[in-house]
């Protein structure tokens, strides 16, 4: 796992490596500084003979004292560099005053910015290569207003590449809202660690890639300070996919009940069944009302169907629920009290682990807190529609603080909360918030979550349900990953194509040699 550190661990991260671990402030300054300069060096190609042009523009705090230390170092390594400053100098302070100075000692030329003298700024862009924003940093937890406003505007319209340090100004370190305005960059070099508001869909489009530099703090820092998020790797989600036994009969490789669909709605608990076949449940069974049942009965192959009675609908949901390893309720269930009947009955008290999506969720639409006192485990994966209307806020509101969102599900339900979207989320009671890094626009589909559904409830056969939810958001992911490489396209792909990109997702975590078609 990597490490994720808030706006808070971020000050704590610093201000225990510069106390306990006696390395000086303005160490961390110049570390961050010259890592920085090495990407933008690497990127821009630069000693490799062609002369670049670079714009830096400074503000008054620590992110501008980066942006001087970037701007001396790219001044050595032979960059015509020009920096610029939003502020007196004599407002400047501490490693920020001393790096200006260090600028300026090396023959460095700083130019001071007043509002009025904005236009400046972007004749300096045109002819320019590269802009590097060193406005803001991660301590920005209000609207930006005045100058700094109008210089972010500026450096948005610069007709050349734009790097922002730590992270693009304007974007709260924590939620990744925009906070008035923001840098769009093209790339952000992040010190020491990621940042939340970087890993959230907003931020992620405000920054480009992120590079992630060194500033020479061990370890023990963070051992020290903590984390409240991490992003999944590959080696965690291997190392959850034990291989199977050749001796591995398909009762013992997980069973799987579906209680999904409704007339008009079969796709959903057809894409259900699909993904936990596909992620290697052995036997899947979609539990439907007698007339989905019969609809589905035309439809399916590997997977099994059985009908729910309706004189005496608990006791033949007990029945199949008995012989179930993990069940996937919701998608295309349907809101009427029939359909409510059966989710109470099953996410409420059965002893199991339940995957609960989609109509499901909605079930619990303001009263996320009865779910608090389920029987058995629960792994609910909402979409921020469904996240918002469990807690009882906007999709808008969700997506605005995803972190915060996801962190409120969990102390309300006490469940395992799976949040889609780009960068997925997973919290779970006393653990850190793990940040799925694989994807691809294919993914939005319908029926794509359904498949998710499904992978999660066969990995929940074997697995705890946190590790079964990060490995299936990680699986589902790779397997998008694969649709958009093999067709070249972000689009088009179906969400069945997505199910039977799965194999090969696991064998490329695997080694094994399935992992080409």
């Amino acid at each position: 796992m990597i490490p994720v550190l808030s706006r808070k661990e971020v000050r704590s991260y610093d201000a225990y490596a510069s106390s306990a671990c006696a390395v000086p402030s303005v160490l961390l300054m110049e570390n961050a500084g010259r890592g920085a300069a090495e990407i933008i060096a690497r990127e821009l190609a630069l000693g490799s003979g062609v002369r670049r042009r670079v714009i830096v523009v400074c503000g008054a705090g620590n992110n501008g004292g980066d942006g001087f230390v970037v701007a001396r170092r790219l001044l050595t390594l032979g960059a015509d560099v020009e920096a610029f400053l939003l502020v007196e100098p004599a407002l400047l302070a501490g490693d920020a005053l001393t790096n200006y100075h260090a600028f300026v000692g090396v023959g460095g030329v700083v130019m001071g910015l007043r509002q009025a003298e904005l236009t400046r700024l972007g004749e300096a862009f045109e002819g320019a290569d590269a802009v590097v924003d060193a406005l803001l940093g991660t301590g920005l937890d209000r609207e930006i207003v005045g100058i700094l406003r109008y210089a972010i505007e500026f450096i948005n319209g610069a007709p050349c590449r734009r790097f922002s340090l730590d992270v693009p100004s304007g974007i709260d370190a924590d939620s990744g809202a925009v906070l008035g305005a923001a840098v769009r960059a093209d790339v952000t070099i992040t010190f020491a660690h990621h940042k939340l508001g970087l890993l959230t869909p907003t931020g992620l489009l405000h920054a480009g890639r992120v590079h992630v530099v060194d500033i020479g703090v061990p370890d023990v820092a963070l051992r020290h300070v903590g984390h409240g998020a991490e992003i999944v790797e590959s080696s965690d989600v291997r190392a959850a996919l034990v291989p199977r036994p050749v001796t591995t009969h398909k009762s013992g490789a997980g069973r799987v009940l579906v209680l999904a669909g409704s007339p008009g709605k079969i796709g959903a608990s057809l894409l259900v069944a699909r993904g936990a076949l596909r992620a290697g449940a052995g036997l899947v069974t979609l539990g439907a009302l007698p007339e989905t049942a019969a609809v589905l009965d035309q439809r399916v192959l590997e997977a099994m169907t059985a009908r729910l009675d309706l004189e005496r609908l608990e006791a033949s949901l007990d029945a199949l629920l008995a012989q179930a390893h993990a069940v996937a309720i919701g998608p295309g269930l349907g809101l009427d009290p029939l359909a409510r009947r059966i989710v109470e009955h099953v996410v409420l008290g059965w002893d199991g682990l339940k995957v609960v999506d989609a109509d499901a969720i909605t079930h619990f639409a303001g009263r996320a807190t009865v779910l608090s006192s389920a029987r058995g485990e629960l792994v609910l994966t909402p979409h921020s529609g469904e996240l918002g209307r469990l807690l009882g806020v906007s999709a808008e509101a969700v997506e605005a603080d995803r972190f915060g969102s996801v962190t409120r599900a969990v102390e309300a339900t006490h469940a395992v909360v799976l949040l889609k979207g780009y960068r997925t989320l997973v919290a779970a009671p006393a653990e850190r918030i793990a940040v799925n890094p694989t994807g691809s626009p294919v993914l939005a589909t319908g029926g794509s979550g359904d498949v998710l559904s499904g992978v999660l409830a066969a990995l929940s056969t074997r697995l705890d349900a946190r590790r079964a939810a990060l490995t299936a958001a990680f699986l589902h992911g790779l397997a998008g990953e694969r649709c958009a490489a093999e067709r070249g396209a972000d689009r088009g792909s179906l969400a069945h194509e997505i199910a039977d990109a799965l194999p090969y997702a696991l064998a490329s975590l695997l080694g094994t040699s399935s992992a080409e078609p």
